[in-house]
């Protein structure tokens, strides 16, 4: 029972697709298009709420997304897959990222963001364990144990130095665990316009939702003088924010398919390690856009977690070359 149980689980690693060079070619574009978009998002915080922004910017993503399921003849089937299970719980997870990130970027530096952000590798780690049932082994467990000593190191609990804002990134971090293992698991056939068009869609609900809320909710004065980006409400809008969320839009567009297509090309340890350009692009643009170079202490918990991000990396690359020795059709297999 054990051998058979044993065939399967190496039968559905080979099912799944091992393109890495391609994987890790979209993550860093990715990587780099996400960085420019957090870029913009700092930048106009002050200008628009955090709702407005993710709504308006989802209705104007939306013509985007039809126009490419247009050109490829499925209009249809990508707004019905969109609205599947498995789409729309990986798109809430996905949300749930980017509300915890933008929440706290007007408050934080795009690096120490970044670094609290990809503590997700070490999350993928864990979680493809109990869900693809990958075996963490001794590697593994020591670029966790490493990964949260550099989050520990980044944060600085008990500290002036400390701000719960950063908690934020890190939980978005887990989410973003979550989606991408969803990703590989139970979306791993659809299109990349049905995934990207599902995270816009519940996008799009969280902003009116959120939005709602606040009308109905009334949140006091001094709450909204001190976060208005969290808790105002809509501002007006001049050709220069609709600008700015044409630009969004595109670059929303883009990244979803880069991120879904890297996650559905290569194993999610893989993939998830090279994310870590951001760090590097995101601390050349807090130099030349906001004259800010993160401090010591930040510097080495960022090692600390992309050195974890590699031994996550070595191990994924042992595990695969192993099963790939042991099945039975390893020696046709790049």
């Amino acid at each position: 029972m054990l051998r058979r149980e044993a065939k399967l689980s190496i039968g559905n690693v080979q099912a799944r697709p091992q393109q890495v060079a391609r994987g890790v070619t979209l993550i860093v574009a990715a990587a780099f298009t996400i960085s420019v978009q957090d870029v913009v998002f700092k930048l106009f915080s002050a200008e628009l709420t955090l709702w407005q922004i993710f709504a308006l910017r989802a209705l104007m993503t939306l013509p985007l997304f039809f126009a490419l399921a247009w050109v490829q003849g499925a209009q249809r089937s990508a707004l019905v897959d969109a609205l599947r299970k498995w789409p729309l719980l990986r798109a809430l997870f996905m949300t749930m990222t980017f509300l915890a990130f933008y929440a706290a970027i007007p408050f934080l530096s795009l690096s120490s963001l970044g670094a609290a952000n990809y503590i997700a590798p070490i999350f993928v780690t864990l979680l493809s364990a109990h869900v693809i049932g990958e075996a963490v082994g001794l590697r593994g467990w020591i670029a966790v144990f490493v990964g949260f000593a550099g989050v520990i190191i980044l944060l600085q609990p008990g500290t002036d130095a400390f701000s719960p804002w950063v908690l934020l990134p890190v939980i978005g971090a887990f989410f973003y665990a979550l989606s991408h293992v969803t990703t590989r698991t139970k979306c791993q056939s659809l299109p990349l316009i049905t995934l990207a068009l599902s995270v816009n869609l519940v996008m799009l609900a969280a902003g009116l939702i959120m939005s709602v809320v606040l009308v109905l909710w009334q949140p006091g004065e001094e709450l909204v003088r001190s976060y208005p980006y969290i808790f105002g409400t809509w501002s007006p809008v001049g050709t220069s924010e609709w600008l700015v969320l044409g630009l969004l839009a595109v670059l929303a567009v883009a990244i979803a398919m880069l991120l879904a297509g890297a996650y559905q090309a290569a194993p999610p340890s893989v993939v998830a390690t090279f994310e870590y350009g951001y760090l590097v692009f995101v601390a050349m643009w807090d130099y030349f856009f906001f004259a800010t170079s993160p401090s010591g202490s930040t510097i080495l918990g960022m090692l600390m977690i992309i050195g974890a991000g590699f031994m996550v990396l070595r191990r994924g690359q042992t595990k695969h070359a192993r099963v790939v020795a042991h099945s039975p059709i390893g020696s046709s297999t790049d």
